[in-house]
Parts: C-alpha cells; sequence; structure tokens
C-alpha cells in the first residue's frame, strides 16, 4: 500500500511531536532535579525580628498614650453635649444657639484629630515595615545565593511546600545577626 505524501507528513510530524513531548519531559526533570527552591513567610519573618518587636513595643506605646488623649477628649464632648441636652431647655435662644455651636466645632475638630492620629498612626506603622521589610529582602537575596537556590517564594502564593525548605526562622536570625 502506498502512503499518500498527507499521511506520510502526518506519520512524520506525529513522531517529531512525540520526540520533542518525550524530550521535554526529561528537560523539565533534570531542571527540577537541579533546582532548589525555598519559601518564606515574609509578614512573620519581618514581625519575628528583634528590632520590629522594640519599634513596635515603642509604636504600641505611643498609641496607647494617644489613645488615652482621645478618650479625654470624647468626654469633654460627652460633658459639652449633656450640659447643653439639660440647659437648653432654660437657656436664651443666643446663647443656646451659641452653645451648639461650640459644640459642633469641638465635635468637628475631634473627628479630624481622631483621623490624624490614624492617619498618622498607620503611616508610621508602614514605614516601619517597609525599612525593616527592605533589610529582610537583602537577607532573603544573601541566603538564597549562599545556600544556592534557584527561588526563594512567598509561602502565601504556594499551595503546598515541604516545610523542610522553609526559610522564615533562618531569615529572621539572619536579619537579627546583621542588624543589631
Amino acid at each position: 500500500m502506498r502512503l499518500t505524501i498527507f499521511r506520510k507528513l502526518r506519520i512524520v510530524g506525529s513522531l517529531l511531536i512525540s520526540g520533542f513531548l518525550i524530550c521535554g519531559l526529561f528537560t523539565v526533570s533534570a531542571f527540577a532535579a537541579d533546582s532548589r527552591i525555598g519559601f518564606l513567610n515574609v509578614q512573620k519573618a519581618v514581625s519575628s525580628t528583634k528590632q520590629w518587636k522594640t519599634n513596635f513595643d515603642k509604636f504600641k506605646e505611643d498609641f496607647t498614650k494617644e489613645k488615652k488623649r482621645i478618650k479625654t477628649k470624647e468626654q469633654k464632648i460627652k460633658i459639652m453635649l449633656e450640659n447643653l441636652n439639660k440647659q437648653s431647655f432654660v437657656l436664651d435662644p443666643d446663647l443656646k444657639k451659641k452653645k451648639e455651636d461650640e459644640f459642633r466645632k469641638e465635635k468637628i475638630d475631634f473627628e479630624r484629630y481622631v483621623q490624624d492620629k490614624n492617619a498618622d498612626f498607620s503611616k508610621k506603622e508602614k514605614e516601619m515595615t517597609q525599612q525593616i521589610l527592605l533589610k529582610m529582602m537583602d537577607v532573603i537575596q544573601k541566603i538564597g545565593k549562599e545556600k544556592k537556590y534557584t527561588m526563594i517564594l512567598e509561602q502565601k502564593v504556594v499551595l503546598y511546600h515541604d516545610k523542610g525548605n522553609d526559610l522564615t526562622d533562618i531569615a529572621t536570625r539572619a536579619y537579627d545577626r546583621t542588624n543589631k
């Protein structure tokens, strides 16, 4: 039986594709055998450093002090409102309006103050984290080079990994050694 040119091309093409697939599998398995992949929980590594803990203790102390100031201002506004409500029936309409305006102004100032402080603390926390994170990235790259890792991935983007390849504690200790 004579094979048509079309059949011959199809057979040759099938053989080539099969060959590429088989060679590709060997190439991938050879790559996998030579590669080392590490995993790291960056958030845990950063928040476990001594520098983070020290900075965060100071941050928390400042936050607690500010929270007390806010609570005091809030009490002052509540007292103003209570006094206004108690006196509203006996006060002269002009004086009542003046006290209501004072109360509104105090309340608006208080709300702005709280918003500003929240923004300040959020900014401080972000800066503190960013500063440590940048140094941590240098530490992670150094670990990768020294231990000859092909890549180091964030644990949050991986569905499964061998816990033996978890570099979180190693990165934290290395950071603490280099950033005393």
